[in-house]
């Protein structure tokens, strides 16, 4: 780390896609996401200062922490700042470093930068603070991050993902008891991603109202969580709920039951009926949780029809960002270049895209 003249340690975070399962996180639901192979590397060397010296190679920008004043700012630095915040407050010996990010996860494309950001933040300041910390410790000081400091009320899908990934899987998890059951993905089979090149803005609007009106309609319905409510009791529950909040609480009770139903297709290998759940969760996000825009009804609406893909909705919370699309694995380049030119013509440039594999969760990258 030659800018700072230390020695460092360095770790890593991944990125993460939802196969499905979207507003469920913060509605004590399921969720399948894995974590990928675009990661954030964050190299970490003490200073003997009651500060963290951080630059940021991909926003050419660097910032001084002061460990002993830590507020937010409305800056990019919230993020390190926020992790030290959580960690102090939980108790970890936090002490001052130099640090050096750079991270190959898209920014604002829905696979969850900020959380690969935050996780492998804990990584490095509980390493070096010597605390050996599970995943879970990980992934919830992360998201108290996010939530208490950035100001983004976000569930814990992202950073549990970030954390806790497992090679060539996907995870079912539970949002509500934090476990989660390990979903072998088939290997003949990839996930395209292609970016709606709309970036999206959580923590400014729409995403934060959609939330609020989910808890609206679990508090009318008497419940913790729209993820108490059975399926079986949708219909007498939406009867008592006003419109809008009635079109969330059935996204998220049906998305519910399309995430457990995904975990019996990828058990039996019935790749056909996962792709058509994914399809049926794009028509939710975009009609009941209304989280969908313009462009990302073409890019996805255009994915679908592309010969070869099984199955292709929006990803992340919403309003821009990745659409994710099934394939068969030999077929994924050129399926990829189909989306790619189709969209490219629609919008006059050519969008990001990549294909994506499943791997490990966050952790030390021995140099």
């Amino acid at each position: 780390m030659g800018r700072f003249g230390g020695r460092p340690r360095v770790f890593q975070a991944p990125g993460r896609i939802n196969i499905i399962g979207e507003h469920t996180d913060y509605n004590g639901g399921l969720v399948m996401p894995a974590a990928i192979d675009r990661r954030c590397i964050v190299a970490a060397a003490p200073n003997r200062q009651r500060a963290i010296n951080v630059v940021s190679r991909n926003l050419n920008a660097e910032a001084r922490i002061d460990l002993d004043r830590l507020a937010p700012a409305g800056e990019w630095a919230d993020y390190v700042a926020g992790v030290a915040a959580s960690l102090i407050n939980a108790g970890v010996p936090i002490s001052g470093c130099d640090v050096w990010i750079d991270s190959a996860v898209p920014i604002g494309a829905g696979v969850s930068s900020s959380a690969a950001l935050e996780v492998a933040l804990a990584r490095a300041f509980t390493s070096l603070a010597g605390v050996d910390a599970d995943g879970l410790s990980i992934a919830r000081w992360a998201q108290e991050a996010e939530n208490k400091f950035v100001g983004m009320p976000c569930g814990i899908m992202d950073q549990f993902a970030s954390a806790n990934g497992v090679e060539n899987c996907a995870l079912v998890l539970d949002c509500r008891t934090l476990k989660a059951e390990v979903a072998p993905l088939p290997p003949d089979f990839s996930f395209l991603l292609v970016n709606s090149m709309v970036r999206h803005a959580h923590a400014s609007g729409e995403y934060r109202r959609r939330r609020e009106e989910c808890e609206l309609a679990a508090k009318a319905l008497n419940v913790k969580d729209l993820g108490e409510i059975a399926e079986s009791a949708l219909p007498s529950a939406l009867r008592g709920l006003p419109a809008g909040p009635a079109k969330r609480c059935r996204h998220v009770v049906t998305e519910i039951a399309r995430v457990r139903a995904s975990a019996k297709y990828l058990s039996a290998g019935n790749i056909s009926a996962l792709g058509q759940a994914m399809n049926a969760s794009h028509a939710s996000l975009r009609d009941d949780m209304e989280v969908s825009v313009e462009p990302v009804d073409a890019l996805v609406a255009i994915a679908q029809e592309t010969p070869g893909v099984m199955g292709a909705r929006m990803m992340g919370g919403g309003f821009g960002g990745c659409v994710i699309a099934l394939a068969q694995s030999t077929d994924a380049d050129r399926i990829l270049e189909t989306i790619v030119a189709r969209y490219a013509a629609r919008i006059g440039e050519a969008p990001d895209a990549f294909i994506c594999r499943a791997v490990g969760g966050a952790g030390e990258m021995l140099l």
